[in-house]
């Protein structure tokens, strides 16, 4: 028995100890140093193919978890892991393929792996000839790369799959880093493209596209020649129907009959993830035919009914994105949706609620307000966020259904939940308290009782700003003065201050409260804040003040500074008046409102860039006239600290997009010769350029600053973004130290730059208009858009202005009443003209809050739809810019 009982306890210890090693993980407190001290057992005589493969494995751990390794600690690894090339073992050759890509040697350390993986590409095992592919064309540089093209465009067309496979995806690589050599294995890629396994078919087409992906015509070709012939791979299909969606929101109308049909046929196909692919472009496609849509839609309501949950959530989220432009589309799966609110998954739930809430009508509003609130218990804020949004949106929609809003929006702010949800459905409420004066009274109750518990001084803070703002003027503002009173006693110091703001405000525009907040402010006279005992003090003085309706504004230093400033210089026989501040601020408001100008002016190395260019022969044809050309700032396109200083100017014609390179040479022991700048395109866009001539830089010295240019021609008249690749080329000269004088044989070389981006403000110039209001009224408001951008923290109101006019090129033309002395934020119109001859309009208003923090709302129309989208794009690409 008591064998019997001691053996049971050993069993115990053992299961114990096997639980609490299982807990841990196999790599936990693993060390650099010590695996590094393991890796010398690659140089041991007679190999351990277990332990070699349980120290790669932890270096390769160690990389993947981002620790960083020293050039001497990545030469020493990389030296020892090549001496595992005489193994023989399968899965340790396998690891040791891993640990050499994630080294990455140096180009003088890959010769030392080229033999053996180039013996290793005519292995008769398949397995060590793919990765053997893999890994050589990862880590091979350009001059390599000619040696092993021949090994690579017969791998290609390789029998193996998984050898054809290989060379395709490191083709795929290649085209990022050196494409003509990849362009050169066209054939051998469209023979693959006909292989029976559908992988190698998959990638083979890839590569196709990728081949020809900047010429429209190749791409519709390879399309129609996939659609004729027999496709098998379910992942080239979906390849293939993206292509097709590519090519028609284009708007290419030839062979439109042919691409549909496809579509059609795909949304019958065996494969779930090609039927899906397909219904999904078709929802998305421009004028499509009504027959053809509604084909998409049913497939799509199918999925949604689906037992597996990708499917699901896949077409729930396809629907979730048309629903957004095309509600009324999407509401036929309306039924499928609203079982989808239950479902397990929170991702389908919350995309079937936020997809409801848009196609939804208004007699369905509270059903779903139901379902919410019975959801929202189980779901994570970042669910909860999306919802919220999309409930924010329904409120324009249905301002009858704000008073079930309101409620339900109350109620979800006393559950848990985090600052951004907090914020976020603070943000809704206040939404429709400003959108809805009805229920603005109601709104205003539930926020105030959120402050209550509130646990965010930022969101409480904000709460008692629109409190003392919006709350005097509703039917009995008494009501509010409660819970606000609360907050001098039960908050910190910063939450008293803004709650002292705003009894305030409730004192200076309701009389009949005034004399009773007075003596509520006399109790913060004392506080232990110097803060809210200042303002206390100073408020309380304002309410005794009659006729004192608001509170003077003081956010303006300089205007206080300079009222200070005047009274010392006095001979102040009487005591400093708050009466002298506001004159001077008004007389500071009216200067304001001449609209002077924010002072954009080119610096002298700007104009230096234009007079060069003016004086080059290459250009004597070209019209440089004032207004017939628009110049850029200075790019930098290399850092500070390198050899070779590079700095672009663009300049755009009507016909013409010039590139000026300043070029200078920081290395003493050599001259350059014939210096250019090699430009690729890498956006869609490269059709629409035509480089017209290169102007060579002969000769460069070094320290001397010399130009070389690119001149493009335009083959559209309208504005475009497009992204160059740009690499200087020249030849490099030794000088000799004796002579001084440069060798007459030098050797030609590449320095990559920094990528050069047109953007659409490149074609605007300011437009200065007298009648600017009525010329806003005058254009069309289906082009009209609306923007939000957060711009950070700027110092002043004018900085902010003068960021922004700075990046988007715009003219100040009037500056809206009452805007001009308010420290909280102004309100311009500007304008400008785009591509010479379209004119667009600008409302902005900048809103600055106590901490400096500049939020834009940006309003725009022009004559043309498309003038404002891409006005649109370029801000929301240039938002760092705004910045200070």
């Amino acid at each position: 028995m008591e064998s019997a009982q001691r053996d049971g306890q050993g069993f115990k210890k053992r299961d114990e100890d096997f639980l609490l090693q299982d807990e841990h993980s196999p790599f936990w407190a693993i060390e650099k140093g010590a695996v590094l001290q393991e890796a010398r057992c690659f140089n041991d005589t007679q190999l351990s193919t277990r332990k070699c493969q349980q120290v790669i494995t932890k270096l390769l751990y160690l990389y993947n978890q981002g620790e960083r390794f020293t050039a001497t600690e990545a030469t020493e690894v990389f030296f020892s892991v090549t001496k595992l090339f005489h193994a023989t073992d399968g899965s340790l050759r396998r690891l040791l393929y891993l640990i050499i890509k994630e080294i990455s040697p140096s180009s003088d350390e890959v010769i030392i792996v080229t033999s053996s993986l180039m013996k290793d590409m005519n292995s008769k095992i398949d397995l060590y000839r793919a990765n053997s592919i893999r890994v050589l064309c990862s880590i091979t540089d350009s001059g390599l790369l000619g040696q092993i093209e021949r090994f690579l465009k017969q791998a290609v067309v390789d029998k193996s799959p998984i050898v054809s496979s290989s060379a395709l995806v490191s083709g795929l690589r290649l085209m990022k880093m050196n494409p003509e050599i990849v362009r050169r294995w066209s054939s051998e890629v469209q023979e693959a493209a006909n292989s029976d396994d559908p992988i190698v078919q998959f990638h083979a087409i890839t590569l196709l596209h990728q081949i020809k992906q900047n010429d429209k015509l190749a791409v519709s070709k390879l399309v129609l020649q996939c659609i004729r012939s027999n496709i098998r791979s379910p992942l080239a299909t979906c390849s293939v129907i993206r292509y097709i969606s590519e090519i028609l929101q284009d708007g290419n109308g030839a062979d439109t009959d042919i691409y549909h049909g496809f579509l059609e046929s795909c949304l019958r196909n065996k494969s779930e993830m090609v039927v899906f692919e397909a219904a999904k472009s078709i929802a998305t496609l421009p004028d499509v035919d009504s027959r053809l849509l509604h084909s998409s839609m049913m497939v799509l309501q199918l999925l949604l009914s689906s037992s597996k949950p990708i499917l699901r959530f896949g077409a729930v989220r396809a629907l979730n994105s048309i629903a957004i432009h095309d509600p009324a589309t999407v509401a036929v799966c309306n039924v499928e949706l609203e079982s989808l609110v239950a479902d397990t998954n929170r991702a389908i739930s919350t995309l079937a609620v936020t997809t409801l809430l848009r196609t939804g009508g208004e007699s369905s509003v509270d059903r779903l307000m139901q379902q919410i609130s019975s959801l929202f218990a189980g779901l994570q804020d970042e669910y909860k966020l999306t919802i919220i949004d999309a409930i924010k949106s329904l409120c324009t929609k249905y301002p009858s259904k704000h008073r079930t809003l309101i409620i339900f929006l109350s109620s979800s702010l006393r559950e848990e939940g985090g600052f951004e949800y907090k914020r976020s459905i603070v943000g809704c409420l206040l939404h429709i308290v400003h959108a809805n004066a009805k229920v603005k009274e109601l709104g205003l109750m539930h926020l105030s009782e959120f402050i209550e518990d509130c646990e965010y001084t930022q969101l409480s803070i904000h709460i008692l700003h629109v409190l003392g703002e919006d709350g005097p003027s509703t039917e009995d503002p008494s009501k509010f003065i409660r819970y606000i009173y609360n907050r001098l006693f039960l908050e910190n110091a910063a939450i008293r201050a803004a709650a002292v703001s705003a009894l305030t405000n409730f004192g200076m525009r309701c009389s009949s409260l005034r004399d009773q907040l007075a003596v509520l402010l006399l109790r913060c006279v004392h506080d232990t804040d110097d803060e809210v005992r200042d303002r206390a003090t100073l408020f309380r003085h304002w309410l005794k003040i009659e006729g004192t309706s608001s509170i003077p504004d003081l956010s303006s230093i300089q205007v206080v500074e300079s009222a200070l400033g005047i009274y010392l210089e006095s001979e102040m026989k009487s005591s400093f008046q708050l009466q002298d501040v506001r004159v001077l601020s008004q007389a500071t408001t009216s200067q304001v409102e001449q609209l002077r100008e924010p002072e954009v002016n080119q610096t002298e190395d700007e104009l230096q860039f234009i007079s060069v260019l003016r004086a080059e022969k290459e250009f004597a044809d070209f019209d440089f006239s004032d207004g017939e050309v628009l110049s850029s700032t200075i790019m930098p396109l290399t850092e500070c600290e390198t050899e070779y200083k590079v700095t672009c100017v663009k300049h755009v014609t009507k016909d013409h997009v010039i590139f000026q390179f300043a070029v200078v040479n920081t290395i003493e022991e050599q001259i350059l010769e014939n210096v250019t700048v090699n430009m690729d395109v890498i956006s869609n866009l490269a059709s629409e350029f035509d480089e017209q001539f290169t102007v060579v830089l002969p000769l460069l010295r070094v320290d001397a600053r010399a130009f070389t240019y690119v001149c493009f021609t335009r083959t559209i008249d309208t504005t475009f973004s497009s992204r160059f690749t740009c690499s200087l080329h020249f030849t490099s000269k030794e000088i000799d130290p004796l002579s001084g004088e440069p060798d007459d044989v030098g050797y030609e070389d590449d320095y990559l730059l920094e990528d050069v981006e047109v953007t659409f403000f490149d074609f605007v110039s300011p437009l200065k208009l007298n009648n600017v209001l009525d010329d806003w009224d005058s254009l069309p408001t289906s082009t009209e858009i609306a923007e939000r951008i957060d711009m950070g923290q700027h110092s002043s109101l004018d900085n902010i202005l003068r960021s922004f006019v700075s990046v988007t090129r715009l003219s100040v033309c009037h500056m809206f009443d009452g805007s001009g002395g308010s420290g909280r934020g102004r309100s311009y119109m500007l304008a400008a003209s785009v591509n010479w001859d379209e004119k667009i309009l600008v409302k902005v208003e900048f809103i600055v809050d106590a901490a400096h923090n500049v939020i834009a709302d940006v309003t725009a129309r022009s004559g043309k739809e498309a003038v404002t989208a891409a006005f649109q794009a370029a801000l929301a690409t240039n938002v760092n810019f705004f910045r200070e």
